[in-house]
Formats: C-alpha cells, structure tokens, sequence
C-alpha cells in the first residue's frame, strides 16, 4: 500500500498530466519547464520545452521535427532509473513506433505507469511492449471497442502483395503516417520477401532514415520523382494520407489508392477518403489487447486518457478496476492516424 495516495501527487493540468514531487509533466501539450515525453508523435512530443526527458530514439526524433536539439535534453535508455526532485523515473518499451515508451513514476511506495500509446503486436521496427505492474495506470482507448479486432499484420500484407500481382498496370499507392506506419509497412513487406524497390513521397524520405540510422532495415528505397511516370507502373508507392486526394498522385500511372490505419476497419471512413484497397494494420492496442493490458498490469485504478473511454471504463469497472476518463486535450484522432 503507497504511504501516500497517487492521486495526491500525480494530477490533472490544463498542460497535461502533471507529477508534483518531481516537478514535471509527462506529454504536456504546451511548452513547460519540464517534460518528460513518451513518443516523438506531435500530439506527444511538442516544441519549446525548456528541459526533456525521453529515449535517445524520441529525442532523435524531436531534432529531426523540431530542426534542432530539444532545449536541456536528456536521454534516458529503457529501465534505467533516474531521481528526479522526490520521485524515481525509468522508461519501459511501449510498443508504438521507434523509441516509444511508457513513463514508470514510483514516489513514496506507489507506481503510476502512463503508457502513451501502445501496441501488443509484433513489430520489426521497435522494441516491444513489455507490461509493467503499478498501483495507477494511465492508458489510451482509442480502439476500445469491441469491433475493433485487428486482423493479423501478415494477412494484410498478403491482401496488398495480392492486389499487386492481379493489377501489375497499376500503381499502388498508400497512405501511410510518416513516423512509425510508413517504416513498420516497409518492414513487413521486407519480411515477406517483397525485395523490390519502394518508392516514397519526399516528405517521408527524413523518418526512414533516421530509423536506418538507428538500426532499422527497410531495404531499397527510391524517390518517386527519381523514375519516370510509367516505371511506376506495378509498384508500391508510400505517400502521406494527404497527398492521396491531391495534384501529387495524379503523376502516377492508373493509381489504385490504399490505405493502412486501424481505422479502415470502418468501412464508411474507407469509402469517405476514396480507398479502393483498406489495410487494417494499427499502431494501436485493439479491444482485446487493452483488456488483456488491464489484466497483465494489474493496477486497482485505471485512467483512460483518450478515445472510446466509455467502454474501457465500463469493462475495467466490470473487473473491480476504479476507473474514469480524463479527456486530456490534443489527442483525439491523433497524428499517427491509428
């Protein structure tokens, strides 16, 4: 039993979760003193932070974003401890995209884990998800739905490599998130023995990179403005959602339009964005992963900070867990797009 209730000294600001005997805020969504930093995707990580605290995978990140070093920042490796004012932080594997972590905070006998955002599956471009027992943990709902059941990455691979073979005139492009989607697809696809050249929209050629610097091989890589118009033809082509729907795409020659998100398991929102070829590949903890969290964590309280709250409360209530939403801002359909 904590000496002090954790609810005592880790609290709710306008900036974000704040951690009162250490004097920092974990993701806060406006610059402060202090931050420590789960993942480099921008509703987590922000400029302007006078001192940051994160891996050296995330703070890699931040420079690369940001043009330049986060102010004070320091590095810390997964599971090494560091004292900071009153409270013990150390770092554990989230799961997420590259260098993401979940920010373990001990203070006065009492462990509170805020796992950002998280992932139970396999992942050949970061480090995986490891549970870390607490009194207090913070999670994201933003697949907490019982329809929400991810269907296994290699099928989806198959499903695209499939398509490719029976539409060999068409150009494949797909919309993929620029840090974390677009690596890890470019993984999965090198895992199931597609060798081929992979063509990229400029604006994801930086995150590739910087994942090949720190160990991740993604293969041969090409600019789509290095080939001409029809050697595209049958190819996989990578671009951000954005440029799916505008002048970029029609360089392509008879492109069939994908998409690779949790999301495209809602068929309407397939339909809305004009997705010929949906890919349920997510980034994020489906229905049943977030109850199996909840059970392998195993922490009497649970606060949920984002996305369908209202069922992951009613299941953790359902299970003798105290739990209620905090609706923090700035993470609703977040950045990594699912």
């Amino acid at each position: 039993m904590p000496e002090t209730p954790i609810t005592d000294w880790l609290e709710v600001r306008p900036q974000g979760l704040f951690v009162r005997p250490g004097g920092f805020f974990i993701d806060p969504v406006t610059a402060v003193d202090r931050a420590v930093v789960t993942h480099g995707h921008a509703d987590h990580a922000r400029p302007g932070h006078a001192h940051v605290l994160a891996t050296p995978e995330t703070l890699a990140i931040m420079r690369h974003r940001f043009a330049g070093d986060p102010a004070g920042a320091q590095a810390l490796a997964y599971g090494q401890r560091l004292r900071v004012g009153d409270a013990t932080v150390w770092l554990a594997p989230a799961g997420h995209v590259l260098g993401s972590a979940q920010v373990v905070v001990e203070h006065a006998g009492g462990r509170a884990v805020v796992s950002g955002d998280y992932k139970r599956r396999a992942d050949p471009t970061c480090v995986p998800f490891e549970p870390v027992t607490a009194e207090l943990f913070v999670t994201e709902a933003t697949f907490a739905l019982p329809v929400f059941r991810h269907p296994p990455v290699a099928g989806e691979i198959a499903r695209l490599l499939r398509s490719l073979s029976l539409f060999a005139e068409r150009a494949h492009v797909i919309g993929v998130y620029a840090l974390g989607k677009c690596q890890r697809l470019i993984a999965e696809l090198r895992r199931a023995g597609y060798d081929r050249p992979i063509f990229l929209h400029g604006a994801l050629e930086g995150l590739c990179r910087l994942y090949e610097a720190h160990g991740v091989v993604l293969g041969p890589l090409q600019p789509v403005t290095a080939v001409e118009r029809r050697a595209l033809a049958g190819q996989i082509v990578l671009a951000p959602p954005s440029a799916l729907a505008d002048r970029w795409s029609r360089r392509l020659p008879d492109p069939l339009t994908a998409a690779a998100s949790g999301w495209m398991r809602v068929r309407q929102r397939a339909r809305q964005r004009g997705v010929e070829l949906p890919l349920v590949i997510s980034d994020h903890a489906d229905w049943d992963e977030l109850l199996a969290t909840l059970d392998a964590v195993a922490a009497p309280e649970v606060w949920v900070t984002h996305g369908r709250e209202e069922a992951l409360i009613f299941a953790a209530q359902a299970r003798g867990i105290r739990a209620r939403a905090l609706s923090l801002v700035g993470r609703e359909e977040a950045e990594d797009g699912g």
